[in-house]
C-alpha cells in the first residue's frame, strides 16, 4: 500500500468518524433531556450510551492517523497495531460503563424503591428517531471500514449498532411502560446496559487475542500451507506461523526444496509461493519464507559444528592438492545436510590432470574428515573424458 492510499483511506476514516460523532452527539443530547423531562430511565441510560459513542469517535480520530503512518525505524512492520490498542481501549470502556448501568439499574428494583412514574410519548418518538438514525450510521459507517480494511472504523460501527439496538430496547419497554408496567421501564435500562457489555467483551477480547499474536484460524492455515506445497519446486511445507498487524496478516514459513538447486533458484521458488497465496489472500501483507534443503521441522540445532565454507576448502585443499588444480578447489559447491557437508566437484581442464578425477579417490584422500558427505565430480565431455556425476 502507497502512502498516498494510505492517507486517502484515513481521511475517509475520519469524516464518517466525523459524522458520526457529530449524531451521538446530538442523540446523546435529546436522550437525557427527554429520559429527565419524560420520566424514562431507560432512554437516559441510552442516552449516556450515545455519549460513550461520542468518546469512542474521539479515540479513533486521535489513532486514525497514527494508525495509517508509513512504517519506520521504531515500526518496521507499520503502526497497524494502535488500531488494535484504541479497538481494545474501546471495548473495555463499553464493559466498565456496561457493568456502572446495570449496578445503578438494579437498585431501583430491589424491594423498598420508590414507585417511579410512568414514561410519556415523546420518550417513544426520541427512541424510534435514534433507531432510524443509528442503524443508518452503522451501514455507513461499516461499509467504509470494510472498504479501508480498518478494523478500528469497522468495531465503532459496531457500537453504532449497539446504540440502535438498545433503543429498540428502549422503545419496546417504554410502550410496554405507559400501560402501566412500571418497571419494564427500568429491566430495559439493564438489558441495554448487557447489550453494551456484551459488544465491549468482544471486541476487547478480539483485540487480546491479536495483540498476544493468535495465529489465523486452522481452515486458512491448511489452505494456504496447501497453496505453499502445490507450488512447483516446493517438496514440503513446515513451521508456518502467522499473526495479524490490524488489518493485516504477517506469514512465516519454512519451504523444503531440492538440495542440489542454487541458491537464487530457491528464493525464486519462494518467491512463486509468496505471489500465489496473496493471490488467494489479498489481506497478507507480508510472507517471510526460509528455504531448506532439507526436513527439520521439530530438529534442535545440531550439536555438531560444521565447518565454514572458509574452513571447509582450507581442509580439501590439503586433502586434494595432489588430484585437483587450485582453480576447481576455489569453485566446489558445498551442501550442509544434516550432519554433514557434501560436495560438487566441478574439473576444469581434466586434460591437465595425470589421471581421471574420481568420487572414490577424492573420499578416499580425504577419509580423515569425518563431517565430509557425498562428493560427486563433473567433468566436461573431451576426447580423453566422458561427462561423469558420480558418487
Amino acid at each position: 500500500m502507497t502512502q498516498t492510499q494510505s492517507n486517502q483511506e484515513a481521511r475517509a476514516g475520519t469524516r464518517v468518524t466525523l459524522i458520526g460523532m457529530l449524531l451521538d452527539a446530538v442523540l446523546g443530547l435529546f436522550k437525557c433531556v427527554v429520559g429527565l423531562i419524560f420520566h424514562s430511565q431507560a432512554l437516559i441510560v441510552d442516552g449516556i450510551h450515545s455519549f460513550s459513542d461520542v468518546a469512542s469517535d474521539l479515540l479513533v480520530l486521535a489513532l486514525m492517523r497514527t494508525a495509517r503512518q508509513a512504517p519506520d525505524s521504531d515500526h518496521p512492520y507499520g503502526h497497524q497495531r494502535f488500531e488494535t490498542l484504541g479497538t481494545m481501549i474501546l471495548g473495555s470502556l463499553l464493559l466498565g460503563l456496561a457493568g456502572a448501568l446495570a449496578w445503578d439499574n438494579l437498585q431501583t428494583l430491589l424491594p423498598g424503591t420508590t414507585d417511579l412514574p410512568l414514561p410519556e410519548w415523546p420518550v417513544l418518538v426520541v427512541a424510534a428517531f435514534s433507531v432510524v438514525s443509528k442503524e443508518w450510521i452503522y451501514r455507513y459507517t461499516r461499509r467504509v471500514g470494510e472498504a479501508i480494511r480498518s478494523d478500528l472504523i469497522v468495531a465503532n460501527a459496531w457500537h453504532s449498532r449497539t446504540d440502535a439496538l438498545s433503543s429498540i430496547i428502549v422503545f419496546i419497554a417504554v410502550a410496554g411502560a405507559m400501560t402501566g408496567v412500571d418497571w419494564l421501564d427500568t429491566v430495559a435500562a439493564i438489558a441495554v446496559a448487557i447489550v453494551i457489555g456484551h459488544i465491549g467483551w468482544t471486541l476487547t477480547w478480539r483485540s487480546v487475542r491479536e495483540l498476544v499474536d493468535t495465529a489465523l484460524d486452522p481452515e486458512t492455515t491448511r489452505t494456504i500451507s496447501q497453496i505453499a506445497r502445490e507450488t512447483e519446486g516446493v517438496r514440503d511445507v513446515h513451521d508456518l506461523r502467522s499473526r495479524r498487524m490490524g488489518s493485516d496478516i504477517l506469514l512465516d514459513l519454512h519451504l523444503l526444496v531440492s538440495p542440489v538447486i542454487s541458491v537464487s533458484e530457491g528464493h525464486e521458488i519462494g518467491v512463486h509461493v509468496t505471489q500465489r497465496i496473496r493471490e488467494a489472500y489479498p489481506d497478507i501483507r507480508e510472507v517471510t519464507f526460509h528455504i531448506d534443503a532439507e526436513d527439520d521441522a521439530g530438529n534442535e540445532p545440531s550439536a555438531i559444528q560444521l565447518p565454514t565454507r572458509r574452513e571447509t576448502i582450507q581442509s580439501l585443499e590439503t586433502a586434494w592438492r595432489d588430484h585437483l588444480e587450485p582453480e576447481t578447489l576455489r569453485s566446489l559447491r558445498l551442501h550442509y545436510l544434516g550432519r554433514h557437508v557434501s560436495v560438487e566437484v566441478y574439473v576444469h581442464n581434466p586434460d591437465n590432470l595425470g589421471q581421471p578425477v574420481t568420487p572414490g579417490r577424492l573420499k578416499q584422500a580425504a577419509t580423515h574428515l569425518s563431517w565430509l558427505g557425498d562428493v560427486r565430480v563433473w567433468v566436461p565431455s573431451t576426447k580423453r573424458h566422458g561427462s561423469q556425476g558420480e558418487e
